[in-house]
Order: structure tokens, then C-alpha cells, then sequence
């Protein structure tokens, strides 16, 4: 039996530009995980895990599910991510034996709050066909097949950054410039020492947020039109990736926290920002807190100065219905 695991990320500097030729850097959550298990059987079965159960306790259990885990489970994800992984082994000269097998998966990692749910499961499935299979594909190159699964198969617009952190893991700064990614396929990635990090936190609602969807509305149109104020914002945001990832390298934490609140600050000018998304950054801010949108809304990440401001932290987002935890970054 093979079992593989990927885990929850959240980005710190440069997002939302990962899908716009910018730069991002990212660190790996191993407080949520994905689980994949894989084993030889006389068929070829994907077996539902608890999301993708259309039994419900009642009518309100069906709501409020629905509400929290959206529609689609995960079989739908992994089964394009196989057909992906087919076309990718047929594309490169890899013939594959006829070994059947069952791919069984699990989640703890919270949906729809822009923590790479979807692509963990992905990354995870992807680790053990490779496994299974006995093929070696480069790391950024699996990062690349995890987004088109999402993107090609399944019609899901995404940048690549959550798939590039779920596989290298640890800490990593992306560059996305389009002529790296027109030549090659993929960007630059760098690993940085999850050392350089100060004391971070990750702050996520316990209800339903905006689904990514919802969030990224017309910005991405508006981009391709040669939108002046999108394009421009894109840049500034690589450009706080940039100085991020020197930031870190210099132990300037005071720079590095001045970044993460700009990179929100600009954000809330150039997409609609909800009630529930602005109380959880204003209630990190109150304790002085930094604070910057982790991923596409509903979870938050930022640095804490010490123990006392993070008690203070977690204080004043109980009441919101907001749950705090350090991330862990290393194994």
C-alpha cells in the first residue's frame, strides 16, 4: 500500500499576481493535510470520501454542508488529475504497466478559504501514481500538472503558486515572468530556510467564505484588456514579492511586516472586499497584528510580535467564529 501526503499553504507576499506573470512567495501549513492511499485491486476504483457523500442528516445538515464544502467532492479532482497524468506519461514515451488499483483520499484541510484544498488532494494523488507507477517527474513539472488538472481539465481558473508551495514545501519565492513561463512551461522557484520566518500566524473562518470564484470576479478580464490600474497593481505586487524575499534574507522583519499589510491594503482597493473577510484583518490589526489575505479570502496570515500579542490575537477572533494556530512550515 502507498500513502502520500500533501498539505495546506498559505501565501504571504505577491498573491494574487501568481496568475498574472508575478511573483509570489509562499509557505507550506502542515497543521492541515491532504491523505491519498493507493493499492493494487482487479479494478481501477476512486472511493468517495466524506465529501463526496450525498447523505445528509436533514435538510438544514444538507445546507450547512453545502454552504461550507461547496458542491464537489474530490473524486471528480482526482479522476482528471489521472487522465492528466495518462496524457503527461503518453506525451514523454512512459508506457505504463496494466496494474489496476484503488485510490482512496482524505482531507482535514478547511474548503473554500483559499488554503489549497483542491490542489493538495491533487499533489497528494500525483505522489502516489508516481510512486505506484515507478516514475520520476520533476518538481516543477508536477506543479505544472497539478494546475492543469484544475485549469485544462476541469476549466477551474488558478495560478500555479499553490501547486509550486504543495510540492516543493517549506518556504518558497516564484517568478512567474512570462518569458520563463512561455519558454519552459514553469517559473523560477527558489527555496528559502523556513528559519527566516518570524513568528507567523494563520487565522481562518470556521463558516463559509467567498469561494475563489466569486473573489477574483472580473479582474482577470480586465487584465487581459490591458486594464492600466490591474496591470499596475500586478506589478506592485511582484514587486512586493521582490522585497519580501530580501526582506527575509536580511532579517529585516520590520520592512517584511510593512509588505504584508501593503499587500492587502492594495487588494482591497482593486477587488470587493466582504464584511466577514475586512473583520478578521481589522481584528488582527486592533492587537497590531500584520495581516494579509492568505489566499482568495476566508483565512488571513500575517506575523505576531510575541506571546502576549498572539493570546490577544486569538481573543479577539474567537468572537468572530475565527480559529488561530502557528503555522507549522518544517517537518
Amino acid at each position: 500500500m502507498i500513502e502520500t501526503y500533501a498539505y495546506a499553504r498559505a501565501g504571504l507576499l505577491g498573491n494574487p499576481s501568481d496568475g498574472y506573470n508575478g511573483k509570489t512567495i509562499s509557505f507550506l501549513v502542515r497543521n492541515f493535510r491532504a491523505r491519498v492511499l493507493v493499492y493494487p485491486t482487479a479494478r481501477l476504483e476512486i472511493r468517495p470520501s466524506k465529501a463526496d457523500m450525498p447523505v445528509f442528516e436533514s435538510l438544514d445538515d444538507l445546507y450547512a454542508t453545502t454552504r461550507w464544502r461547496g458542491y464537489y467532492g474530490g473524486i471528480r479532482i482526482i479522476q482528471a488529475l489521472i487522465v492528466r497524468f495518462l496524457d503527461y506519461c503518453r506525451e514523454n514515451g512512459f508506457e505504463l504497466p496494466n496494474r489496476n488499483f484503488t485510490m482512496e483520499y482524505e482531507s482535514t484541510i478547511p474548503l473554500r478559504l483559499g488554503m489549497g484544498g483542491s490542489s493538495s488532494i491533487i499533489t497528494a494523488a500525483l505522489r502516489a501514481l508516481c510512486q505506484y507507477f515507478n516514475i520520476e517527474i520533476p518538481l516543477p513539472v508536477q506543479a505544472k500538472l497539478v494546475l492543469e488538472t484544475e485549469t485544462k481539465e476541469l476549466g477551474v481558473p488558478a495560478g500555479p503558486q499553490d501547486r509550486v508551495i504543495q510540492v516543493y514545501e517549506g518556504l518558497v519565492y516564484m517568478d512567474f515572468a512570462k518569458d520563463l513561463m512561455d519558454e519552459q512551461g514553469y517559473g523560477f522557484y527558489e527555496r528559502l530556510d523556513p528559519a527566516l520566518l518570524p513568528n507567523m500566524y494563520l487565522a481562518y473562518r470556521t463558516s463559509l467564505s467567498e469561494g475563489t470564484e466569486i473573489f477574483h470576479n472580473n479582474v482577470r478580464e480586465r487584465w487581459r484588456q490591458g486594464d492600466r490600474k490591474v496591470v499596475a497593481a500586478m506589478k506592485t505586487w511582484a514587486g512586493y514579492a521582490a522585497e519580501g524575499r530580501q526582506a527575509l534574507l536580511d532579517g529585516d522583519h520590520e520592512t517584511l511586516n510593512r509588505l504584508i499589510d501593503a499587500n492587502f491594503d492594495l487588494r482591497a482597493k482593486l477587488y470587493g472586499i466582504s464584511a466577514g473577510n475586512m473583520e478578521m484583518i481589522d481584528a488582527a490589526r486592533r492587537v497590531k497584528a500584520t495581516a494579509n489575505f492568505a489566499g482568495s479570502g476566508g483565512a488571513i496570515t500575517g506575523c505576531y510580535r510575541d506571546e502576549s500579542m498572539y493570546r490577544k490575537l486569538v481573543a479577539a477572533m474567537r468572537p468572530l467564529g475565527v480559529a488561530v494556530v502557528k503555522p507549522r512550515v518544517s517537518e
